[in-house]
């Protein structure tokens, strides 16, 4: 089966920095931009240029230097947002426009309080405006997983019409579930009769944990462009990651029928930039890029592992720039874990010397229970023989007991 490119549209520096306490300065943005460069993002999304003039000033920072991807940044339906992104990103190699306005009856009676043929009047008069101040136009249909489908497709048209060049499909509040989801584009697919003139994107958010899954089923639906943060940051619960998206696309890609162009050993690299940057720490045990994602504890896994690798990793942590897996020693591990990193550390034991490592693994039991991880330093002071200090981590002061 012919594989299908997919765009990576990355908006870690624009949904993702609506993260509270997230926002960086000009130079972080430009920073984290050339990176993202570096990873083989096709859109980077920089800011809300409209939203401030510091945000302004870095979107134009970023089209002026930032080499290769295109260069946009978020624009409500009105003219003045829509200005400012045009002028903010003229400098870009390829620059494009992209806004964003509400389709469901959620937005339109409680947000707008306008009608639909309204709405739809408003949006296709925004994109015709901006077609004529660059020529990539990408048009979002705002809370489009609770959208009426028949009114849907119609807004879909009539933009495309328009003049717009990428239409998303946002589920801006993470409602979607995936079997529906992936229905959703398959049915716009094919039913908005100039469909084939657009590109079809979808942007997932994260609030029951569905992200990476819904983007996945809509590049199974036919999806050309997903939009997705590194680390999953964003609004509320986060975004789509784009690290689950793309390495579930690599290592599944005869599945989906789907590939990208990111350069997959840059990620980790980005992952660390990023939540350096924007001071969010990512949980131990996230895929891809957590700091339990290639660690083995068990002493079965740990075994298998070493015997072969393919036992218990799907993918090696080269492949997404990590320089190796980590064989994590505590009271689970097991004999063949125990030698390996004695062998790291440089003792090496024949298989006449059995009777002598079986004393050394007790050793090394009795420091693992009374420890959470056994390090380095600690085998060697179980090689000498000495006794491993434990730190004390709590101190019993007082202790008092009432009853009646």
């Amino acid at each position: 089966m012919a594989q299908r490119k997919i765009d990576v549209f990355d908006t870690t520096l624009r949904d993702g920095e609506q993260v509270p306490g997230a926002s960086l300065n000009r130079d972080e943005k430009l920073h984290v931009a050339h990176q993202l460069a570096s990873l083989g993002v096709d859109i980077i999304e920089a800011g809300f240029a409209a939203s401030s003039p510091g945000d302004f000033a870095a979107v134009k920072m970023i089209a002026e230097s930032v080499k290769g991807p295109v260069i946009t940044a978020l624009a409500r339906a009105v003219e003045s947002d829509i200005e400012a992104v045009a002028e903010a990103v003229k400098p870009a190699e390829r620059p494009r426009i992209h806004m964003v306005l509400g389709t469901s009856k959620q937005h339109l009676d409680h947000k707008f309080r306008k009608s639909e043929d309204d709405i739809l009047k408003m949006g296709v008069d925004a994109v015709k405006f901006a077609r004529n101040l660059c020529p990539e136009i990408e048009y979002s249909t705002e809370d489009a997983s609770r959208s009426d489908f028949d009114y849907l497709c119609r807004t879909l048209e009539a933009v495309i019409d328009a003049g717009a060049s990428v239409v998303n499909i946002p589920d801006t509040v993470g409602y979607a579930v995936p079997e529906q989801w992936g229905e959703l584009i398959r049915r716009i697919i094919e039913t908005v009769p100039n469909i084939h003139k657009a590109k079809v994107s979808v942007h997932c958010h994260n609030d029951l944990g569905m992200a990476t899954a819904n983007s996945l089923a809509a590049i199974k639906a036919g999806a050309q462009q997903v939009e997705c943060t590194m680390n999953g940051i964003g609004e509320r619960a986060g975004n789509a990651s784009l690290e689950e998206i793309v390495m579930a696309v690599k290592m599944r890609g005869e599945f989906y029928g789907a590939y990208t162009d990111i350069d997959t050993r840059q990620i980790y690299p980005t992952s660390v930039l990023v939540r350096e940057r924007m001071h969010m720490p990512v949980q131990a045990n996230k895929a891809i890029v957590g700091a339990n994602a290639f660690s083995h504890s068990s002493g079965i896994h740990q075994d298998g592992v070493l015997k072969n690798r393919e036992n218990y990793e799907i993918m090696t942590p080269e492949d997404v720039g990590i320089e190796q897996n980590e064989i994590i020693l505590t009271a689970r591990s097991g004999r063949h874990a125990l030698r390996h990193r004695l062998e790291l550390v440089g003792y090496t034991f024949s298989d006449e010397k059995r009777e002598e490592f079986d004393h050394i693994y007790a050793r090394f039991l009795n420091v693992a229970d009374r420890k959470k991880e056994v390090l380095d330093t600690d085998l060697h002071d179980i090689m000498k023989g000495e006794t491993v200090e434990v730190p004390e981590q709590y101190h019993l002061v007082d202790f008092q007991a009432v009853a009646g």
